[in-house]
């Protein structure tokens, strides 16, 4: 039988929030809040593992933003590894994006 991992999910918000200080490189808003993360949870041993999206598959900037989040989460209280793992389903729309931050960029 397969042991089942535990996760903080308490401090979800917090795990957004502090992703949030990696920026999309084209537009210099947090990935959070532009609906770039679908997912975060780490685990008690410390295991983080963040489930992700681009606006385009052909984003020259992927490993980039990769590295970023690796980076952050690392540096994350509690956290002592970081699997990232990039989805394309659901694909990215604004409509994952924030709303104020759909408004600052698009006026709706």
């Amino acid at each position: 039988m397969e042991k089942k991992t535990k996760y903080n999910f308490g401090e979800k918000h917090l795990y957004y929030k502090i992703l949030n200080r990696v920026l999309d490189p084209e537009l210099g808003i947090g990935v959070a809040d532009m609906g770039l993360i679908y997912d975060v949870k780490v685990d008690k041993k410390g295991f983080a593992h963040v489930v992700m999206t681009l606006t385009s598959m052909g984003c020259p900037l992927a490993p980039d933003i990769a590295a970023d989040i690796d980076s952050i989460m690392r540096t994350t209280k509690g956290v002592k590894d970081v699997d990232i793992e990039v989805v394309w389903d659901p694909p990215w729309t604004p409509d994952k994006m924030k709303p104020e931050i759909k408004e600052m960029l698009f006026g709706c």
